[in-house]
This record gives structure tokens, sequence and C-alpha cells, in this order.
């Protein structure tokens, strides 16, 4: 086989075999090379190149390059900014059960963008991928009991949710669960456990927790 791709740029083999995959019409590989172009990886940034390629993946069916295409379009990097657009395709990738796809969807009806805001649907969507373990929709799960968007009130299962996504790393969840921890939310007032979660949030650099912490400290210097 030729190791140039097309254009006469130099290539790998791992890459010309992804070309090569991809020019038989397999979407898996059509959506890779969307990302690597997309990225600039292996091959050279080039936006019209990636929509493309996720385009010709996302026409049969491949639900990745669906919500890659619907990420495209609502922030307007690799096609003109299109949120009618961007929910078409999350929709067509989050009811192919793609976590991330019913993710951003959720984002979409809890915005009101390019659909009516709706809180209803956007707890739809984010407790399909929750169920997933998606921590981003635990925590916006989360959020919605808490604040009683979309569901009743409940700190309880605010408090469940935000556990879930807290246990995974996500340090605006350990933010959260350590507020709730501290004002007895949900759960009985505890502030050596929320001293803890606070903890784990700052040390990935979370400003919001470190502050509170500073608080703590200085309220009960050692």
């Amino acid at each position: 086989m030729d190791d140039q791709k097309p254009h006469g740029l130099p290539q790998t083999p791992e890459i010309a075999a992804l070309w090569a995959r991809a020019d038989q019409g397999d979407a898996f590989a059509q959506a890779s090379l969307g990302v690597m172009y997309q990225n600039g990886r292996g091959v050279p940034q080039d936006n019209a190149e990636a929509l493309r390629w996720y385009r010709l993946a996302a026409d049969q069916g491949h639900a990745p390059a669906q919500n890659a295409l619907g990420i495209g379009c609502r922030d307007g990097d690799i096609v003109p900014q299109d949120d009618g657009e961007a929910v078409k395709w999350f929709r067509l990738a989050a009811e192919q059960e793609d976590s991330e796809a019913q993710l951003n969807l959720g984002y979409m009806f809890g915005e009101g963008r390019g659909v009516p805001k709706d809180g209803v649907e956007a707890v739809r969507w984010f407790r399909l991928a929750a169920d997933q373990g998606d921590a981003a929709a635990q925590l916006n799960l989360g959020v919605m009991y808490e604040t009683g968007r979309g569901v009743p009130q409940d700190e309880v299962e605010a408090v469940k949710w935000f556990r879930l996504a807290a246990e995974q790393g996500l340090p605006d969840a350990q933010c959260f669960l350590g507020t709730m921890c501290q004002e007895g939310q949900g759960m009985p007032q505890d502030e050596v456990e929320a001293v803890r979660w606070f903890r784990l949030a700052a040390d990935q650099g979370y400003d919001q927790a470190k502050a509170w912490l500073d608080e703590v400290d200085a309220a009960h210097p050692r």
C-alpha cells in the first residue's frame, strides 16, 4: 500500500489502515478520522475534513459522531453555531443511549437552547445518562433535586446523586456534597465529613473548596 495519504502528506501505517477502513465505509474509522482532523492528531488540523468524516459516520447512525456534530453545532467550532441543529444530532445519539449525548441534550433543555426551556425534559435526559454512571449527569441531577427544577425538591435524593458523582472524583460534586454535609441538608450535619469532601475537591484545584478550607483553618487555628 502507498505510504502517502491523499494530498501527498506522510502517513503512519496505523493511519493508513484507518483511512482504508474509513474509505470502505467503516463508521468507527470515519468518526476516528473526524476526531483526528478536529484536534490535529497525526494529521493537519482541518475542521472541514473533520466535519466531512463526522457526517459520513453520523449518517450511518454512529452515535459518537452524531454527538460530536451536536457539540460542533452547539459551540460553532467546526460548523456555524446552530442550537437547533445541535439538538437534532444530540437527540439522534441520545436515543441510541449515548450517555454523553443524553447529558448534552439535558443541558440544552435546561438552558432552553434550540428547544423551549424544560426542566422536566432536562431531568429525564440527565437521569438516563446518570443511570449509566455519567458523573456530570449525576451532578446535574443532584442540582435539579436540590433546587427543585423539573422534579420536587428533595435534598436526600440530591445527596445521593452528589455522592455518586463525588465518589467518581468530580470536584464540583465533592464541593456540593461538602456543602450538604456542612449545612446538614439531606443528611445529618457532619463538619468532619464536609472537610473531607472539600479537601478532595481542593486537592484537584477547586478554588471554592480551597476558600472554604481557608475559612475553617482561620476559625480553628492549629
